[in-house]
C-alpha cells in the first residue's frame, strides 16, 4: 500500500557490518530501517532510510537445543526454514503466518506475528525468550529475562543501557494503571508497544525481550534472537464445512471452537472464486463441494490417528445435531492437508492480484474482537462497507476473533481516498465499541499508527513516546511507526498522482489491461522469494537478491513506467541487468498468486531493448537456432567434430559468451524427418489422424524421441501427420526477437489451422515448444486461427490420456518399473506434470517426482558463459543431487532438452522424454 524511497540498502553479512552501516549512519544522521522479506502489509518496512536487509546473508540457524525447547536463529532466517531444520527432531516454531515460506523471524519479532495456530501457540512474543541487539546509537545490548535485583543493578549503569532501564521503570511507575485500564482484555493485541508486559511481571522476574517484539523497528534492530521450540503434534486432519454465507459460519464459529481445534480458519466466496481462476489454484479445489459463500477449515490435532479421528468425528456429530453447514470434506492425508492448507495461505496474493484498478486494500485488515463477538462484529464492519459504497474480502482466523477484512477501493481517484479515510476511522469506533483491536499480528506501520491515541488515549501514547525516546533519542529507528505517524493516506503506492506511460507492444497485453497494468499486478505479497520448493523464482532461490526476484524485476518496471525514473531507463542497461537473471520460467505464471508473468515481460522488453540497441551476434546464434542446426545437419559428423574440438570452444567463449565448459548438443546423423520419409507407415489408421509437431530438438537432435512417440501412436491406431512448419519460434521469443517469432506463427497456424478446425488434435514433445502454440502464438498474432490452433494443442501425455478417456487400450505390462520425473517449468506453469504422472503410471511406473524447481538451463541460458555458474547452481540445488541417488535400474524421465542436457551434465545420468519410456513398456513390457 504504501511506498518511500530508501536512502540506501545495506546486506550485511554479519554484526560487524551492521554496526558499521548504524555508525555511517550515526555520522551522516540518517533513519535507520532493519528489514526482513519486506512482506509487511502496513507499510513498516519502508522508509526514507538506511535500510539493513538482513534475509540475504544474516539468515542462518546458529543453534538448537533439544532439550530445553529453544534456538538460537538470525533475523533474516525465514520461518519455514527453521521449521525444516527442526523437523527431523520432531520441532517446530509456534507462530506460523500465511506467509511462513518467505517471512524472516527478525521480521516476525518486530511484527508480533500471529497465524493459523495462535490459538494453540499464541503470539511471537510468547516465543521469544532473548534478543541480542543494537541501538541506534551503536550501543550493543542483549535483552532477556532479568530479575528486579536484576533490574535495578541495569538500571544504575550509565550508557544508553541504563537510561533504558531506568525510563521503564519510571513508565511502570507512572502508568500501571493507564496500562491496565486501556490495553485491550482480549489477548490477541500487538497494537502499539507492549508496555502490558512491564505491568504482567509485577514484582517478579521480566522478559525485556518480550517488552520489544512488536516494536517494528522503532526501538532497535535485532542482530540474534534466542526463540522458544514447540513439539511438533504427531498426526492432525482437517475437516473443512462448506456454508452458504459468511455468517452461517460465523454463527457456528463459537460451536467449533468448544471441540477444542487446533486452528479454525475462514476463507470466503470471493477468494474461492479467484483461486479457480489461478493456474497453481485451482488444481487445489477439488474438495469443494458446490459454491460455498465461505467455507471453515477446521484442524485436529494430537499424538495418535484415533484421537485426531475421534475429535473430527465428535466434530461431525455436533455438526448433524446443530445443523450448520450443508457439506464437509475430511482430510487425513498428509499430502491434501497440506495442498488445503496453501490454498488458504494463498488468499493474500490472491486477494492483491485482482486484476483492475480496485483492489482489496489491507488499512482495516487486522482488527480482533473476541471469538464469541464475531456474529455481531462482521454485520456491522460489512454495513460500513456498504455505506462507502464498497464491498470486502473476509478471510482470516476465526479461531482467535482475527478476521482479515479487506474492502475494494481505487486508491487511484479521490473518491478511494476518501473511502480510506472515513472507513479507517469508523472501524476504529467500531472495534473499540467491542473491546477490541485495530492491530493483532499485522502491526500499526503507516496504516493504523494515526489511530492508537484513539485506541490508548493521549496519556499512554505520551507513555509510547517516553518509550521511543528511552531506546532512540534522535528519533532515527524508522520513524514515523506507532508514534508521531504521517497520515493514513501520505506515501501511497498508488495514489491520484499515479500515473503511467504504456509502451507500444508487439505481444498482447490486453488481458491483463496493458503492459503498465500487468507489471502492477505485482503487489508485493513476495511468495518469489521462498527458496525450499517450487519453481519460482530460481535467479532468487540461487542469488538472494531482491534485484533478481519477481518482485524486484516488477518494482523496476513500474518505477520506470510511473515516471519515478526516466522512460529512457526502459531500453537502457540497468534495467537490463535486473531483466536478465529472469530464466523465462514461467514459474511466476502459476506461483505468483497474482500470476504475474514476468517471462513475458521479459519478452517485451527485450524486443524493444535490442530495437534501441541492436541485437548482439549471440542472440542471433540462439535465437536462429533451427538455421544454423538444418545447415549443420547437411554433414553432421563434421559439425559434430568441429564443435567439440577445444580451440572451437575456446573461440566459440571468447567471441560471442558461449561457455565452453557446457558441451553442444550433438546433431544426429539422420533427422527425424528423414527418417519419416523412408519408412512405410501402418496400412490402416481405425482411430484417425494426428499432427505431431515436431521441434527443432527432435528434428536435428534427438529424433529417437519423434521415433518413440511415432510407434506409441501408431500402436495405438492413429495416422500420424507432419506438417510443412517452421521452428515455433521460442529462441526467438526468448531472446526478444518478436517480430521474426510472429512471421514463424503465421506460417505454422497456417499450415496448422486447417487441421485445427476439423479436431485434428497437434501433438508436441517438448513442452516449451508446444505450449508456446498455445500461449505466445496467441498473443503474437492476436487471431481467431491462432486461438483454435492452441486449443488442438496438446503435449504427448496429455493426448494419450485424453484417448484413454475415450476409449483407448494399450497392453502395458503390470506396475513395478521405478521412474523419477522431473517436469519442465513451462509445463508446471501451464498444464502440470500430472499428466505426464498419469501417463507413465498407466505405462506400468511407479513414480516418483522430485520437487527440484528450474534445472537451470533454460534453452540457452545455461550456455551463455555470465550465466553458467548460476545454471550449475541451480541444477545443483535439488535436482542434481535428487538424479544421483535414485538406483540405476530407476528411469530418469524428463520432458525437457534443456532439462536432460543439465541432468546428463551434472549427474551423470541419461534421462529419457516420457514418450520414450512408454514406448519402452510398450514394446518391451
Amino acid at each position: 500500500m504504501y511506498q518511500v524511497e530508501p536512502l540506501g540498502v545495506v546486506t550485511p553479512r554479519d554484526p560487524d557490518d551492521v554496526i558499521a552501516a548504524f555508525d555511517v549512519a550515526r555520522r551522516q544522521q540518517v533513519a535507520l530501517l532493519p528489514r526482513g522479506g519486506g512482506t509487511s502489509l502496513t507499510g513498516q518496512t519502508v522508509n526514507r532510510a538506511l535500510v539493513l536487509d538482513f534475509s540475504q546473508h544474516m539468515n542462518g540457524v546458529v543453534e538448537v537445543n533439544a532439550e530445553e525447547l529453544w534456538a538460537r536463529v538470525q533475523p533474516g532466517l525465514v520461518q519455514d526454514e527453521l521449521n525444516a531444520h527442526v523437523r527431523p527432531i520432531g520441532l517446530l516454531f509456534g507462530p506460523d503466518t500465511s506467509t511462513s515460506n518467505r517471512a524472516t523471524l527478525g521480521g516476525m519479532i518486530g511484527n508480533n506475528s500471529g497465524g493459523s495456530h495462535s490459538i494453540a501457540y499464541g503470539l511471537t512474543v510468547e516465543h521469544v525468550l532473548e534478543l541480542d541487539a543494537l541501538l541506534a546509537d551503536g550501543t550493543r545490548v542483549r535483552f532477556g529475562t532479568v530479575t528486579p535485583a536484576e533490574f535495578e543493578a541495569k538500571a544504575r549503569r550509565d550508557g544508553a543501557e541504563g537510561r533504558i532501564y531506568r525510563e521503564l521503570a519510571a513508565i511502570r511507575a507512572e502508568y500501571a494503571e493507564e496500562i491496565r485500564k486501556r490495553y485491550p482484555k482480549h489477548w490477541r493485541r500487538v497494537a502499539g508497544y507492549n508496555l502490558n508486559e512491564l505491568v504482567k511481571a509485577g514484582d517478579g522476574p521480566l522478559n525485556m525481550a518480550r517488552v520489544l517484539v512488536g516494536s517494528e523497528g522503532t526501538l532497535l534492530t535485532v542482530l540474534e534472537a534466542k526463540v522458544r521450540l514447540v513439539r511438533r503434534p504427531k498426526t492432525t486432519a482437517l475437516d473443512v464445512i462448506h456454508y452458504a454465507s459468511i455468517q452461517d459460519a460465523l454463527e457456528s464459529s463459537q460451536s467449533i471452537l468448544e471441540t477444542g481445534p487446533y486452528a479454525v480458519e475462514l476463507t470466503d466466496k470471493l477468494i474461492l472464486d479467484l483461486a479457480r481462476d489461478n493456474i497453481e489454484q485451482r488444481a487445489r479445489m477439488a474438495f469443494v463441494q458446490g459454491d460455498p459463500g465461505a467455507i471453515l477449515i477446521v484442524e485436529y490435532a494430537g499424538e495418535t490417528d484415533a484421537e485426531v479421528r475421534s475429535k473430527v468425528e465428535a466434530l461431525e456429530a455436533r455438526r448433524a445435531r446443530e445443523r450448520f453447514g450443508y457439506a464437509a470434506h475430511v482430510a487425513h492425508d498428509p499430502a491434501e492437508q497440506q495442498s488445503i492448507w496453501k490454498l488458504r495461505k494463498a488468499g493474500l496474493g490472491l486477494l492483491l492480484g485482482m486484476k483492475g484498478d480496485k483492489k482489496p486494500i489491507a488499512f482495516v485488515e487486522d482488527t480482533c474482537v473476541d471469538p464469541r463477538h464475531l456474529k455481531d462484529f462482521v454485520p456491522r464492519f460489512a454495513d460500513v462497507f456498504a455505506k462507502h459504497d464498497t464491498t470486502g474480502a473476509y478471510y482470516g482466523h476465526c479461531s482467535v476473533g482475527c478476521l482479515h477484512i479487506r474492502p475494494v477501493i481505487d486508491l487511484k481517484t479521490p473518491r478511494g481516498l476518501e473511502q480510506v479515510k472515513a472507513i479507517a476511522d469508523e472501524i476504529t469506533d467500531l472495534v473499540l465499541e467491542f473491546g477490541g483491536t485495530i492491530s493483532s499480528e499485522h502491526g500499526d506501520g503507516r496504516a493504523r499508527s494515526p489511530f492508537l491515541e484513539r485506541m490508548y488515549g493521549p496519556t499512554l501514547m505520551q507513555a509510547f513516546r517516553r518509550l521511543k525516546q528511552a531506546f532512540d533519542p534522535e528519533n532515527r529507528m524508522n520513524p514515523g511507526n506507532i508514534v508521531d505517524s504521517p497520515g493514513i493516506i501520505e506515501n501511497l503506492r498508488y495514489g491520484v498522482s499515479y500515473k503511467t506511460w504504456e509502451p507500444k507492444t508487439l505481444l498482447d497485453f490486453s488481458g491483463q489491461g496493458g503492459f503498465a497494468a500487468a507489471v502492477e499486478m505485482c503487489n508485493g505479497v513476495g511468495v518469489c522469494r521462498k527458496k525450499l520448493e517450487g519453481t519460482m523464482c530460481p535467479s532468487y532461490m540461487a542469488t538472494k537478491d531482491e534485484e533478481h526476484s519477481t518482485r524486484g524485476r516488477a518494482n523496476a518496471l513500474r518505477a520506470v513506467l510511473s515516471g519515478r525514473l526516466p522512460a529512457s531507463e526502459f531500453t537502457g542497461k540497468r534495467l537490463y541487468e535486473v531483466m536478465d537473471l529472469c530464466l523465462e520460467c514461467k514459474g511466476c505464471k502459476a506461483e505468483c498468486p497474482a500470476n504475474v508473468d514476468m517471462a513475458k515481460l521479459k519478452y517485451e522488453f527485450l524486443y524493444h531493448y535490442y530495437q534501441a540497441n541492436g541485437l548482439p551476434l549471440r542472440n542471433r546464434l540462439f535465437g536462429r537456432v533451427a538455421r544454423w542446426s538444418a545447415l549443420g545437419a547437411r554433414t553432421p559428423r563434421l559439425s559434430n567434430a568441429i564443435s567439440a574440438l577445444a580451440p572451437v570452444r575456446w573461440l566459440l567463449e571468447k567471441t560471442v559468451g558461449i561457455d565452453r565448459r557446457r558441451p553442444l548438443p550433438a546433431l544426429a546423423l539422420e533427422t527425424f524427418e528423414d527418417w519419416f520419409r523412408r519408412r512405410t507407415p501402418p496400412a490402416t489408421a481405425p482411430r484417425g489422424e494426428v499432427v505431431l509437431f515436431h521441434d527443432t530438438f527432435v528434428t536435428y537432435n534427438t529424433p529417437s524421441i519423434g521415433q518413440a512417440a511415432i510407434q506409441v501412436l501408431e500402436s495405438a491406431g492413429y495416422r500420424v501427420v507432419l506438417v510443412d512448419r517452421k521452428c515455433c519460434g521460442r529462441p526467438l521469443i526468448s531472446k526478444g526477437m518478436l517480430d521474426e517469432a510472429r512471421e514463424h506463427a503465421t506460417w505454422n497456424v497456417a499450415r496448422l489451422v486447417p487441421y485445427a478446425r476439423r479436431g485434428v488434435a497437434i501433438v508436441g514433445l517438448e513442452p516449451s515448444c508446444l505450449l508456446t502454440l498455445r500461449d505466445e502464438w496467441v498473443d503474437l498474432l492476436r487471431t481467431d486461427d491462432a486461438r483454435v490452433v492452441g486449443e488442438q494443442s496438446l503435449l504427448f501425455e496429455q493426448f494419450l490420456l485424453r484417448e484413454r478417456e475415450r476409449g483407448l487400450t494399450l497392453p502395458f505390462p503390470a506396475r513395478g518399473r521405478k521412474a523419477l520425473l522431473h517436469g519442465h517449468c513451462h509445463q508446471k506453469a501451464m498444464v502440470g506434470t500430472a499428466p505426464t504422472v498419469a501417463a507413465l503410471a498407466w505405462a506400468g511406473y511407479d513414480v516418483s517426482e522430485v520437487d527440484s524447481g528450474c534445472c537451470g538451463m533454460a534453452g540457452s541460458f545455461g550456455f551463455e558463459r555470465e550465466h553458467y555458474d548460476i545454471s550449475v547452481a541451480l541444477g545443483n540445488r535439488r535436482l542434481a543431487p535428487a538424479v544421483k541417488a535414485v538406483p540405476a535400474d530407476t528411469t530418469v524421465v524428463a520432458p525437457g532438452i534443456s532439462c536432460r542436457q543439465q541432468i546428463e551434465h551434472l549427474a551423470g545420468r541419461r534421462a529419457k522424454h516420457p514418450a520414450e519410456a512408454v514406448w519402452e513398456a510398450l514394446a518391451r513390457p
